[in-house]
C-alpha cells in the first residue's frame, strides 16, 4: 500500500488496489468526525465501520485530518483518506471537512465504491454527494445531528428554516436516510424529507454493564456505601439542557442530602454549570472503561436534552444498570416505559422531570428495581443485527443504482488491472 500526500493541500490519500473480499460490498464511508473526537457520531460511526469490516467488507474511510501529524491508519479492510479540515466554530478541537468534490471524483474513478455511505452533512458530505452524482454511485445517507434544533442555543434560531432546507435537500437526493428512532422518522418526513429507513442504533453490553461497579471511583466522588450518586454524561453545552439537570439535582438533594452528581463530559458550559452547581464533581471526558465504570458506578442517569437524534448515552447507562429519567424523545422514548425500565415524561413539562426526578430519590428501592429491567431490554440490542439492517440498504441502493442524473461527463468504471 502507498500513500500520496499533497503538500499543499494537507491532503493524503491512500492508494493501492482496494480488493473487495468475496461477497462483499466495497464501501466509501465519509464522515466529518471520528475517534478520538468523543462525540456520538464518531463513535457510533467508528463501531459500523467495525462491524462492516467484521462481516468481510472492504471499507474507504473519507475523513478531515485532525491534527497535523494525523495519518492513515492501514488496516485489513480499511483505508483511509485523509483531507484537510478546518476547525468547528465554538469547538476548535472539532474539524470539519472542506470542498473536495475533484478530489474525491479523482480518488472514485481510481477506485470506485459499490456505495457510498455520507455520515454527516458538512462541506466533506456535500462533496460527496456531487462526486457520486458525477460518477453515477448509489448514495446513502444518515440523519445523526439535529443542525435545526442547535441553532436555537446559540442566538442563531433564524437559521433554522434554512439549515431544514439545506438538509432536505442533502437528504432526498440520496437513495435513503436511515435514522434511528421511529419518531425521528416522522418529524423528518413532516418537514418533506423522503426516502426515509429506521435503522435502530446498538450498544455493546460487553463493555456496559454492571459488573464495571467500582468501589474505589465511588470513593473518590465522596460516596459512601449508602449514597447515591446521579449521572450525566455528553458535551457540556447549552442545547443540552443541562440546567434543568441543576435544578433537578437540587430539588433531589432535598430529599437526599447525601447525593452527589457527577458530569462527564466538557464543553462551552462547564464554567455556567459550575457556578451553578458548586457542589457537582466534574470529571472531564472519560472514554473505554473508565467511562463504562462511570456509568456502572452511579445510582441514576439524569438526561434532560431534548436535542438528540438518538443519544447513546441513554442505551449506555441503561446497559450498565442505571435508573434512566429522561424526555420521552429520541432513544427514551423508543426505548423507556414508565416504571418499568425507567421514566420519560413528555417533552414539554419540565416540571415533571423534576417531579420524577424526586421520585427516585424518595424511593430508594425504585432505582434499582428499573436499573434491573434497563439492562435487560437492552440486552437485545446488538450491534450485528443493526450492521445487517444497514447491508440491506446498501443492497437496495446498488439495485436501484443512482438517484441523481446529471449532466457531468460520465466517469466509467475502470478495467480491472
Amino acid at each position: 500500500m502507498d500513500v500520496l500526500a499533497e503538500p499543499e493541500t494537507d491532503t493524503q490519500i491512500v492508494v493501492d488496489h482496494w480488493p473487495a473480499a468475496q461477497r462483499s460490498w466495497r464501501v466509501a464511508m465519509v464522515t466529518e468526525t471520528w475517534p478520538p473526537e468523543v462525540n456520538g457520531v464518531a463513535l457510533t460511526v467508528a463501531r459500523l465501520v467495525d462491524g462492516l469490516r467484521e462481516r468481510n467488507h472492504a471499507l474507504q474511510l473519507i475523513r478531515p485530518r485532525q491534527t497535523r501529524g494525523d495519518a492513515a491508519a492501514p488496516g485489513n479492510g480499511l483505508h483511509e483518506v485523509l483531507l484537510r479540515g478546518l476547525p468547528v466554530p465554538r469547538y476548535p478541537h472539532l474539524k470539519m471537512g472542506v470542498p473536495s468534490k475533484r478530489r474525491l471524483v479523482a480518488l472514485w474513478t481510481l477506485h470506485r465504491p459499490d456505495v457510498v455511505h455520507i455520515a454527516t452533512e458538512g462541506p466533506l458530505g456535500w462533496s460527496a454527494l456531487q462526486a457520486a452524482a458525477v460518477l453515477k454511485l448509489p448514495v446513502v445517507s444518515d440523519f445523526r445531528t439535529n443542525f435545526h434544533a442547535y441553532s436555537q442555543h446559540y442566538g442563531l434560531g433564524w437559521l433554522k428554516k434554512p439549515i431544514v432546507a439545506y438538509l432536505r435537500k442533502f437528504h432526498n437526493r440520496t437513495h435513503c436516510t436511515m435514522v434511528p428512532t421511529e419518531g425521528l422518522r416522522r418529524e423528518l418526513a413532516d418537514a418533506g424529507f423522503q426516502q426515509l429507513r429506521v435503522v435502530a442504533r446498538g450498544v455493546d453490553t460487553r463493555h456496559f454493564n454492571p459488573l464495571k461497579r467500582s468501589a474505589a471511583l465511588r470513593a473518590s466522588w465522596g460516596a459512601e456505601a449508602h449514597s447515591r450518586v446521579l449521572l450525566c454524561v455528553g458535551r457540556l453545552a447549552p442545547e443540552k439542557n443541562l440546567g434543568l439537570l441543576i435544578e433537578a439535582y437540587q430539588a433531589m438533594r432535598q430529599v437526599d442530602p447525601a447525593l452527589k452528581l457527577v458530569l462527564v463530559g466538557d464543553g462551552p458550559a462547564r464554567e455556567a454549570l459550575r457556578a451553578a452547581g458548586p457542589e457537582a464533581i466534574f470529571t472531564g471526558v472519560r472514554s473505554g472503561d473508565d467511562l463504562a465504570a462511570h456509568y456502572a458506578s452511579a445510582d441514576f442517569f439524569l438526561f434532560p436534552s431534548l436535542t438528540e437524534t438518538f443519544g447513546n448515552v441513554v442505551p449506555e447507562a441503561m446497559a450498565s444498570g442505571l435508573a434512566v429519567l429522561a424526555f420521552e424523545h429520541a432513544a427514551a422514548g423508543e426505548l423507556i416505559r414508565w416504571g418499568d425500565n425507567g421514566l420519560v415524561v413528555p417533552p414539554d413539562r419540565p416540571g415533571a422531570f423534576i417531579a420524577a426526578a424526586v421520585q427516585l430519590a424518595r424511593d430508594r428501592a425504585l432505582g434499582p428495581r428499573l436499573g434491573r429491567q434497563a439492562c435487560a431490554t437492552v440486552s437485545r440490542l446488538g450491534w450485528e443485527q443493526v450492521v445487517q439492517r444497514v447491508e440491506a440498504e446498501y443492497a437496495a441502493a446498488v439495485a436501484a443504482g443512482p438517484r441523481l442524473q446529471v449532466a457531468s461527463r460520465f466517469l466509467p468504471r475502470p478495467k480491472p488491472g
